[in-house]
């Protein structure tokens, strides 16, 4: 088997790769069709859905995933007991063979009220937890989900647990 994931980001590959450990995962870099933060959870799924659609369609591939993240707010107007803003980093995956299609999230994290109202004024997550944690390219290594987690969890498996969640049709018979 052939999965074609729709992002050159190699988190996303070996997240992928996690779930499909039986097929040949291949990095299509395809555009997500939606902003370079996705802002809400129906624009973070949307993306993903055009990354999986995009990268089953590059050619040769008998499915395509997409892994999408991004940030919303999960109860507006609240703020969690840790005193974070009601923002939170989300990932969604889609998987798809052309007919069927899987879509799935992944855990959610709260997101220090710092770095929320950075997001709320327009920036991109990523750039902000290198500068926050002065180093580069977090989103390629631990990323945010690890740096939140002193390390308990990545970003790899985060969106690995998104793509299993959207992978059932495609690993069991229940669907």
């Amino acid at each position: 088997m052939r999965v074609a994931v729709g992002s050159g980001n190699p988190v996303k590959r070996d997240a992928t790769g996690r779930i499909f450990s039986e097929a040949e995962v291949v990095v299509e870099p395809v555009p997500s069709g939606v902003s370079e933060q996705p802002i809400g959870r129906g624009e973070t799924k949307r993306g993903a859905r055009t990354r999986a659609e995009r990268a089953l369609e590059s050619g040769g591939y008998d499915l395509g995933v997409g892994l999408e993240g991004g940030v919303t707010a999960v109860d507006p107007g609240e703020t969690s007991d840790a005193g974070a803003a009601d923002r939170y980093l989300i990932m969604w995956a889609a998987v798809t063979d052309g007919d069927r299609w899987g879509v799935g999230g992944g855990p959610s994290y709260p997101l220090p009220e710092s770095i929320a109202a950075r997001i709320g004024d327009g920036e991109e997550l990523g750039p902000v937890m290198d500068d926050v944690l002065g180093a580069s390219n977090v989103a390629e290594n631990q990323g945010a989900a690890g740096a939140l987690t002193a390390g308990r969890t990545t970003r790899t498996d985060a969106l690995a647990t998104a793509v299993a969640a959207a992978s059932g049709p495609f690993l069991t018979d229940l669907y």
